[in-house]
């Protein structure tokens, strides 16, 4: 299909689904843009006026808010994301959004104040361990975990349930500002003016989990959004940490059902930091295994022989786990195998 046409129906800011659905039965963006412009498909008024716009006219509108739109199929766009089969087709992005996986951390609006301590401790541990953090960027443990990341100074994605020009809640404005200025991000599905209506806010939430190797959720009653981020993970093969709770309070029933229904509980930043240290996809903290450091170094320790996981945990002076999680990283990579107790090279 032609990205020109692609870009304007995304500048539709129809639901997802609907335009799936709608591009499905028509044939293409284009069929779908002709029904609206005809009157053949009911659609908002907002909606049959931006298929109007010439694709020049909303490249312009993206570059005076300082977006710019990343396509599914490009390298720009998030490899995690790329492979989940509901993906955005055009995702519009503010600031730097990371090409590789990070740690989603969610929970509830309706928080406790030990919640929020948890979820900026959280945010936190996990900026000074080198990965970045993905959330909603609600109020709440979601901002809470984004003040977090950037009292430690790190990296954070913030994905809109409305327009990249829409801040909600307005109050987060100045946390959004200051995620793209520590080199992170700002992303929607949709386009510039679109209100932050409640119907859009599940389907964000899928991309949440899409950019994450795990997600994380510290409070979150028996429905809502955590638990549909926490759903979307498991379905995309996505690691789910949760906080335990206090088994009488509402805000931890969700957590407590996901830790019975098998999460990983995690208790504290030290224990969160070592759990996620063992996820594949995420290097280990501090960015020990950067490409061009420790992962060469265990390549080479690997040799055309193979080695076994002791012995290379031997060699780097690491413990087996750490060793094992780089090893995971490396596999997902594309870079190494394990077959029976070797670790053998590609």
């Amino acid at each position: 299909m032609s990205r020109s046409h692609r870009l304007r129906l995304a500048f539709c800011g129809l639901h997802p689904l609907r335009t799936l659905r709608l591009i499905a039965d028509l044939g293409s963006a284009e069929a779908v843009l002709d029904a609206i412009l005809h009157r053949r498909i009911e659609v908002p008024e907002t909606a049959r006026e931006a298929a109007s716009w010439s694709a020049s006219r909303c490249l312009q509108c993206l570059d005076e808010l300082g977006a710019a739109p990343v396509w599914r199929g490009d390298l720009s766009y998030p490899e995690y994301l790329r492979d989940v089969q509901d993906a955005p087709d055009l995702l519009f992005a503010r600031g730097s959004l990371p090409t590789v996986p990070g740690v989603a951390i969610v929970g509830t609006r309706r928080c406790t104040r030990y919640g929020l301590g948890v979820a900026h401790a959280y945010g936190r541990a996990c900026a000074e361990a080198g990965w970045h953090v993905v959330s909603g960027l609600a109020r709440g443990i979601d901002g809470e975990a984004h003040r977090g990341v950037v009292a430690g100074e790190g990296m954070g994605v913030a994905v809109l349930g409305s327009g990249p020009d829409v801040v909600y809640p307005a109050e987060n404005r100045g946390l959004c500002d200051d995620l793209v200025a520590g080199g992170g991000a700002v992303v929607t599905e949709y386009p510039p003016g679109t209100p932050p209506e409640g119907w859009r806010f599940p389907p964000r939430n899928r991309i949440i989990s899409g950019l994450a190797a795990a997600v994380v959720v510290v409070e979150a009653a028996e429905v809502g959004g955590a638990l549909i981020t926490a759903g979307t993970a498991v379905e995309q093969g996505r690691s789910v940490f949760a906080v335990p709770g206090d088994v009488e309070r509402e805000t931890s029933r969700g957590c407590n059902l996901l830790i019975r229904d098998g999460a990983v509980p995690v208790l504290d930043p030290d224990d969160l930091v070592e759990a996620l240290s063992l996820v594949p996809g995420l290097p280990l903290p501090g960015s020990r295994w950067a490409p061009d450091s420790g992962g060469d170094r265990l390549l080479a320790l690997v040799g055309p022989q193979g080695a076994s996981l002791e012995d290379l945990a031997g060699s780097l002076g690491v413990a087996v786990p750490e060793a094992l999680a780089e090893v995971a990283r490396l596999e997902l990579a594309g870079a190494l195998r394990r077959q029976g107790g070797l670790v053998l090279r590609i």
